[in-house]
């Protein structure tokens, strides 16, 4: 699966976040887009951990974009999200890993690992930016 419920939700915060002139902390953010808020900190918490946003303690703490919206891709807000690489399917990107244990031998592996690829390097250039834009 590709974009799950964590990254849709990263990436909705991630938006939130873009506009607002001040660090909004995890308890605004899940009421103003009806997420559950335990559930979003983990995934606040999973994005600032990789340099996407910076976490302030205190009062008047939040989160904050770490970096320009224009630097932030997609394939990176969802490695943050999912704690992994998003996958199109359940091949391993490595026949030496397949699952199954018969990559060598399956006809649909090479078309698949293609396929990851193109998915991978069309979202490492999505920007949030670009995503705002649309």
């Amino acid at each position: 699966m590709l974009m799950t419920r964590a990254s849709e939700y990263a990436l909705l915060s991630l938006i939130v976040l873009a506009k607002a002139q001040h660090p909004l902390d995890a308890d605004t953010l899940s009421r103003e887009l009806d997420i559950s808020k335990s559930f979003l900190a983990k995934i606040l918490q999973a994005l600032a951990r990789k340099g996407i946003l910076n976490s302030y303690k205190g009062v008047n703490g939040g989160f904050e974009l770490a970096k320009k919206s224009s630097d932030i891709t997609m394939l990176e807000v969802m490695e943050a999200a999912e704690g992994k690489s998003p996958a199109v399917f359940s091949c391993s990107p490595s026949q030496d890993d397949c699952p199954s244990n018969k990559a060598t031998s399956c006809t649909l592996w090479p078309f698949l690992n293609r396929l990851q690829n193109k998915v991978d390097g069309f979202l490492g250039t999505l920007t949030l930016e670009a995503i705002m834009e649309e």
